[in-house]
């Protein structure tokens, strides 16, 4: 007898995980609560594709950027040759959808987007090669104004979300001009220390010095420390605008600290930048980052305009909700159905849309492989749904023309079994769960 091949299991790609329904409650309430705080600031939902020609990341990013560099998901169209890119980060897209479509035309937008990213690096604690984010990009503004509306926007999300130690960092990185004079001194400062630079520090020396400020390695921290800072290079006017942010911050009561080696990774950032950071989460602190992107249009081949956004980390958040101790509802639904026999699951179909109809969330009862259809095993699964009652459609209740509904959850009723006519369930349910506030939704 020959042994039967064993197909080999296909499983899911490192790097790029499953969002299961056990995990999709606190998600769904994540989304919720951030649509719910943009919308609370005018910003309207853009929608752009996951992916794009491959030179809008290598113009916009920056082509000696890690990002563009390593990172990217690259390939060639195989149908007319195009070098197209899966998304490693949203704002470009959207200021190309800007531009494509003359959104400004009418005047500054106001714009958010939700959605997967792709980065090929090595996946750790809250940093996967496919994870999503939310941002906002607020086009067409000028003034420090819509930096601090940003800023505060966020700090408003924290608090409805229930996430505490979670402190932001500030800083300037002042325009082109102000960036060329400070990188003159920067370069010549770290040629002076060049026995101290590691490999990725050498190899940014002439191309992004900028960003070795940035670094993690331990060895260079001191030397980094001493470096020329960024901001004694600034001009009245970017001093101006910073100290204009920090006003509003100020007096809303917004608390942050300057971090002069703050610098963002990407090349379209000017002026303003600012991170949200949490010492929660290990080296993979940084929860939402952003900052001005005033020459990113004229980089796509639009005229001057002026903007400001911000990125955050889902992933990283999520983990942040979930070990706040905060109680998040567990996927429920109003009412489980179980019936017995074919007279009752006829009827046990009719009752369940009328129910639907009412705005109440229903699980019907079907066949499983993994548990039996006796009553017993239906209350069972009606319990483990999480749902408010039971409708219970038996050989009894078809006789006598009516439903058995019990109460699941509240304490004081538990077991307490009510006969209810057919055509009356609706409303009686209605009343029991709207009128008692206990209305739930799957």
């Amino acid at each position: 007898m020959t042994e039967k091949t064993k197909i080999k299991k296909i499983v899911g790609i490192r790097g790029m995980n499953d969002i299961l329904p056990a995990e999709a409650p606190l998600w769904e309430l994540f989304e919720n609560t951030v649509e719910s705080v943009l919308k609370s600031y005018g910003y309207q939902q853009i929608r752009t594709p996951i992916v794009e020609e491959t030179a809008l990341f290598a113009r916009g990013l920056g082509a000696v950027t890690d990002i563009v560099e390593k990172e990217m998901y690259s390939f060639k169209d195989a149908l007319n040759g195009d070098d197209l890119t899966l998304r490693p980060e949203s704002t470009a897209g959207v200021v190309r959808a800007a531009l494509e479509h003359n959104l400004t035309y009418d005047g500054p937008k106001r714009l958010w987007y939700a959605g997967p990213m792709f980065r090929h690096e090595r996946p750790q604690r809250g940093r996967y090669r496919q994870f999503h984010q939310v941002g906002a990009e607020a086009i067409g503004f000028v003034g420090p104004d819509i930096d601090a509306e940003l800023i505060m926007l966020c700090q408003r999300l924290w608090d409805d979300l229930g996430l505490k130690n979670i402190r932001l960092e500030l800083n300037s990185i002042g325009n082109a001009e102000e960036r060329h004079r400070h990188r003159t001194d920067l370069i010549a400062y770290f040629e002076k220390h060049k026995d101290i630079l590691d490999g990725d520090a050498q190899r940014r020396l002439h191309s992004n010095p900028l960003r070795i400020l940035d670094t993690k390695n331990p060895a260079m921290q001191e030397m980094v420390n001493a470096a020329p800072k960024l901001i004694a290079y600034l001009d009245k006017e970017s001093l101006d605008h910073f100290e204009g942010v920090q006003k509003i911050l100020k007096h809303n009561n917004i608390p942050f600290r300057i971090n002069p080696r703050l610098v963002r990774g990407m090349d379209y950032y000017n002026r303003t930048v600012f991170e949200w950071i949490s010492d929660d989460l290990g080296a993979q602190g940084t929860v939402c980052g952003g900052g001005r992107y005033d020459p990113l249009v004229e980089m796509f081949g639009g005229k001057f305009t002026p903007a400001c956004g911000f990125a955050m980390g889902v992933e990283r958040l999520i983990e942040l909700m979930r070990a706040s101790g905060e109680p998040f509802a567990a996927n429920q639904c109003d009412v489980y159905l179980v019936h017995q026999g074919e007279a009752a699951q006829l009827s046990a179909f009719v009752l369940a849309e009328r129910l639907r109809d009412a705005g109440l969330s229903v699980v019907l009862h079907c066949a499983a492989m993994s548990a039996g259809g006796s009553f017993k095993a239906q209350m069972k699964r009606a319990d483990a749904s999480g749902a408010a009652y039971a409708i219970i459609l038996g050989e009894d209740e078809m006789a006598s023309g009516t439903a058995a509904v019990k109460a699941m959850r509240a304490a004081e009723m538990q077991n307490n079994q009510t006969s209810v006519p057919f055509d009356a369930v609706t409303d009686y349910l209605m009343e029991q769960i709207i009128g008692g506030d206990d209305h739930c939704c799957c």
